[in-house]
């Protein structure tokens, strides 16, 4: 029996626009996988915290460079989830806000930004056994990942799971100005000039619109194992 692709396993690539529940498939399969998860989001949404912090705006790409270069984010876990550490700070909350949400979207399209955090996530998923999501990912910063979900859900079911998260933590918020905050996010990824929201060409569509996410992590499930067992025997 021949080893897969790479040393620790295949590399998953899950992209899809705001809200389609990327973040919550992507750490849950990779606990049943046993693979690492590796938030891409959470990388850019850190950079814009740090920017918003130091009053850098996201069009300064000099000083977001410089930024960049004195980052260290890294992933630990924490029980069943893990946290998001900025040079050892643990900033998980913070960047979680709708205001870093809308500031990630202008931030992560900056090409100092993308070049910077792009060699970190190829660094960090190299060797295999790993899940990215983003919104890139088996475009650009895995094209060759040998396993590729595109993922997504309507506009108005998207803002209305994203509209009850905030409502369980507290914010007032309504589900109008949510579902329009989704459309706004899904405009700003789509047009902006580097690494735009795009499908890959060999990605398997979810549309998450009707479906559980439990039926969703086993769809995603199967195909990943059903592709390893392919590698395995070639």
């Amino acid at each position: 029996m021949s080893a897969p692709a790479r040393l620790n396993g295949v590399i998953v690539a899950i992209d899809g626009p705001s809200g389609a529940g990327k973040s919550s498939l992507t750490k849950l399969l990779a606990r049943r996988l046993g693979y690492i998860n590796i938030d891409t989001g959470a990388m850019f949404r850190s950079v814009a915290l740090m920017a918003r912090r130091a009053g850098i705006g996201c069009e300064q790409d000099a000083e977001l460079a410089e930024l960049c270069t004195g980052l260290k984010i890294g992933f630990e876990r924490d029980g069943e989830g893990y946290r998001v550490l900025v040079n050892g700070e643990d900033v998980s909350k913070a960047i979680r806000t709708e205001e870093i949400g809308i500031l990630t979207s202008c931030i992560s399209a900056r090409k100092p930004v993308r070049d910077a955090l792009l060699a970190m996530q190829r660094e960090m998923g190299a060797f295999g056994g790993v899940i990215l999501e983003g919104r890139d990912i088996g475009t650009v910063v895995f094209p060759d990942a040998e396993v590729k979900f595109f993922l997504s859900a309507s506009a108005e079911e998207r803002g209305r799971r994203r509209w009850l998260e905030l409502k369980a933590r507290g914010e007032e918020v309504t589900l109008e100005e949510t579902i329009a905050k989704v459309i706004l996010r899904d405009q700003q990824d789509e047009t902006r000039k580097h690494a735009p929201l795009k499908r890959a060409d060999d990605a398997v569509d979810i549309d998450s619109t009707n479906l559980s996410i439990d039926e969703v992590l086993d769809l995603m499930e199967r195909t990943v194992r059903a592709r390893l067992l392919e590698l395995e025997r070639n």
